[in-house]
């Protein structure tokens, strides 16, 4: 176990240097948060702090992932080849977000990039990498059911739909658990957490490397992302979260194990649905504000204790979810 902490605690510092390096150009640069002004009110004193800090963690993803793949190059070619799809699809789903957050901040389109143009973007990364497993490194088409200790083979048309549909489900969900200082961090890193140690125990050596380096990374940014936050992570640390932890579960075929280590997205996502299906019937809401956890806020939560029952809340589920394999 000893190669994956010095890959985390790698990470973790290189992270953590680039953050000092890349905040006070954001800063700099005036790349700043803009406020809802009808979100909870002691939001809008955020107004101005450096966002887009993803970039962080691409940069330092890539860095990570780059020394890694020529070091395991030499002995070990094909772990280093398999580390190539996970890189795509999580630095791909994070490029998307930069281009979104660049919109919105730099050129001051508030829309950013249309719904449309995203989505799209999103789903060919999402299907390069699904069809990336299934014809190119022959991952095949069966997925783990917990609990039951069994798998299922699913046609190859109907697993790439199935994967797909997953990466981008995922993704939607853990961007729109980016609302409190600290909270998507905190909840994707045990998610990662939980994933990279099924893979330990399962001895699935290239997505223990990756998702240590993502661990690592995550990590670092959260020093400066923890309330009262230093830099947001945007759209772009949000998709590339997202991408990590669909990209990782579909490698190891457990994405219906997502179900249930990544509650607190799921809860985030069905609370906007509810929310939208509820005023369209009745011209009310049913929450005081979605996603959910700005509706704990208005009920008087700090962020700290949203962020606090949210990671604690993750943190048991990722504990069943290991008990499940």
């Amino acid at each position: 176990m000893s190669f994956q902490v010095k890959i985390l605690l790698l990470s973790f510092a290189t992270s953590v240097v680039i953050s000092m390096l890349f905040i006070p150009l954001l800063r700099k640069l005036k790349v700043g948060q803009s406020e809802r002004e009808d979100g909870p009110k002691s939001h809008l004193s955020k107004s101005g702090t450096p966002t887009m800090g993803g970039i962080i963690l691409i940069v330092s993803i890539l860095l990570l992932s780059a020394f890694l793949y020529f070091d395991y190059s030499a002995d070990e070619p094909e772990i280093a080849t398999r580390l190539l799809p996970m890189i795509f699809v999580t630095i791909g789903f994070g490029v998307v977000g930069f281009i979104d957050d660049l919109k919105k901040v730099v050129f001051h389109n508030t829309d950013g990039i249309s719904p449309k143009a995203k989505m799209a973007g999103l789903t060919v990364i999402a299907i390069a990498y699904v069809c990336m497993l299934v014809f190119i490194f022959k991952n095949g088409t069966d997925i783990y059911i917990p609990f039951a200790d069994v798998y299922v083979t699913m046609p190859t048309w109907l697993y790439i739909i199935f994967g797909i549909i997953v990466i981008l489900a995922t993704t939607n969900a853990v961007n729109l658990t980016d609302g409190i200082d600290g909270l998507s961090t905190s909840v994707t890193t045990i998610i990662l957490t939980c994933l990279t140690v099924i893979s330990i125990i399962w001895g699935v050596k290239e997505t223990t490397i990756f998702g240590s380096i993502v661990i690592g990374s995550t990590l670092g940014f959260l020093l400066f992302n923890l309330h009262p936050a230093h830099v947001f992570m945007g759209d772009t640390g949000s998709l590339l979260l997202g991408g990590a932890i669909a990209g990782i579960a579909l490698y190891l075929k457990i994405p219906l194990l997502l179900l249930i280590i990544a509650i607190i997205p799921v809860i985030e996502a069905l609370s906007v649905i509810i929310q939208v299906l509820y005023y369209k019937k009745t011209g009310k809401r049913f929450f005081k504000m979605a996603p959910i956890h700005h509706h704990f806020e208005l009920c008087g939560w700090n962020e700290d204790k949203v962020v606090s029952v949210f990671s604690i809340i993750t943190l048991i589920a990722s504990i069943i979810g290991v008990m499940a394999i």
